[in-house]
């Protein structure tokens, strides 16, 4: 996760401009080139696995456009909220990348409702391992409506 937000992964955009001899489209739409944040907030694709996410974890007034919308969205969240937009968001951003790499290098596309199929159930994975401790007691309550 840190390597996303320090904007250090090595999306498409960032190895033409190193000089490899790669488009740098977004693999998912092809319109746009693949930045982080277009490729974890301004995608289409992207946007509905966000979309399942927001439908958990209360929406934002407005879409983002920039990761520090992402991250402001994180830390304004009520209390007992901020721990599940972290893991939300980390999960998010983890699936979303690997359906990229899935895509580029074995060319196998899924629909975005499967990567949020996975990303609900890594989610629950994580809360129920974590029950008993003090912060996670609540959170699948709060995932789960």
């Amino acid at each position: 996760m840190w390597t996303a937000n320090y904007d250090r992964l090595p999306t498409r955009a960032r190895l033409a401009a190193w000089g490899m001899a790669i488009s740098p489209l977004c693999p998912f739409c092809s319109n746009y080139e693949e930045s982080r944040d277009h490729l974890f907030l301004g995608c289409e694709y992207s946007k509905e696995v966000w979309g399942g996410v927001f439908a958990r974890c209360h929406p934002p007034s407005h879409t983002f456009t920039n990761w520090a919308e992402l991250l402001s969205w994180i830390r304004g969240a009520p209390p007992k909220l901020i721990l599940l937009r972290k893991l939300a968001t980390q999960s998010t951003v983890y699936h979303l990348w690997k359906q990229r790499n899935n895509l580029i290098h074995n060319q196998t596309s899924v629909p975005a409702a499967t990567v949020f199929h996975a990303i609900d159930k890594e989610i629950r994975n994580i809360i129920s391992t974590r029950r008993h401790r003090k912060h996670f007691d609540k959170l699948m309550i709060l995932w789960l409506r």
